[in-house]
């Protein structure tokens, strides 16, 4: 999670989902959950930590610590590279996706909403649940159909426009996110840190600490924390954590701070995305990813 990118390609991957007629997404379950279930609207408990950092990691393999010749950031790319395996072998997942990113200097809303993913061919149902004005609004993007575009519909005013195809990287699917939904998913999240966190490899100026016995939601987590001290044209985050499950030794949360706008600030939120509520393998068929399955809301594109 380090270098220009951790932020971009990083955060790209674990959110990654954008929408439709002003900026949004969600979803329900199509075998049976309703987005109500599992706790998908209970009130957020994250992010909470060890108050004991230490230099060495024990993550689900325990990957040891840096070798005094290494980058300290070598221990997190090696777990990287076994979490790649791991979420490679999963062939879909739903979850409770909350995000909350800045644009244009101001912090936005945490969004909620319920998703579906299948990795081959790559296949995304979105389901909005929160804030309200997002509430219902739903989309699907499914790799290599619908000459590239995603499906998406509002509600309330906007549903009048009915169901239609967005462009995933044009300005409407855009507006209010910082990326698109292609770039979705745990897997891609995964690969883009090992990618970037390689290329940070060449630059000094980075702390990384591990957080043992961190709660997302009650899970047991390892929190992984980078740090670059000094602002530096290479780096576009002072502040960076990745929280691991224990259990499933794949990243569950991933946030990032700016450097403080004023001298002896806070660091500033830039932007964090948290996968609550997993559920994997569920046998997902060509009908999740559907706009005419009847328990979603889209109607006949025009």
């Amino acid at each position: 999670m380090v270098s220009g990118s951790w932020i971009r390609q990083g955060g790209a991957a674990i959110l990654a989902t954008a929408f439709v007629v002003a900026a949004t997404w969600m979803g329900r379950e199509a075998q049976g959950q309703s987005p109500g279930e599992g706790g998908q609207n209970a009130p957020i408990r994250v992010a909470e930590r060890s108050n004991t950092p230490t230099d060495e990691p024990h993550l689900g393999g325990g990957i040891g610590t840096a070798r005094d010749d290494e980058h300290p950031l070598m221990p997190v790319l090696r777990w990287g590279q076994r979490s790649i395996k791991i979420a490679e072998a999963i062939q879909d997942y739903s979850a409770t996706l909350v995000k909350r990113e800045r644009h244009d200097g101001k912090l936005q809303e945490t969004e909620y909403m319920f998703i579906k993913v299948r990795h081959k061919p790559l296949s995304v149902y979105v389901h909005f649940l929160k804030p309200d004005h997002l509430k219902g609004q739903e989309v699907i993007w499914v790799e290599g159909q619908n000459n590239g575009k995603m499906w998406g519909h509002g509600t309330g005013m906007r549903k009048v426009f009915g169901t239609v195809p967005l462009d995933p990287t044009g300005p409407i699917a855009m507006r209010g996110n910082r990326y698109p939904i292609t770039e979705i998913g745990i897997l891609n999240l995964v690969r883009r840190l090992v990618e970037e966190g390689e290329k940070d490899t060449h630059y000094g100026e980075c702390e990384v600490k591990y957080f043992q016995g961190a709660k997302l939601n009650g899970r047991s987590c390892t929190c992984i924390q980078v740090v670059h001290p000094v602002p530096r044209k290479n780096f576009q985050f002072h502040i960076a954590r990745i929280f691991v499950d224990d259990e499933y030794d794949l990243p569950v949360r991933f946030e990032a701070h700016d450097w403080p706008s004023s001298p002896g600030g806070p660091p500033e939120l830039i932007e964090e995305y948290t996968y609550l509520n997993l559920k994997f393998n569920n046998n997902f068929t060509d009908a999740d990813f559907d706009i005419r399955n009847p328990n979603y809301g889209f109607s006949k594109p025009r």
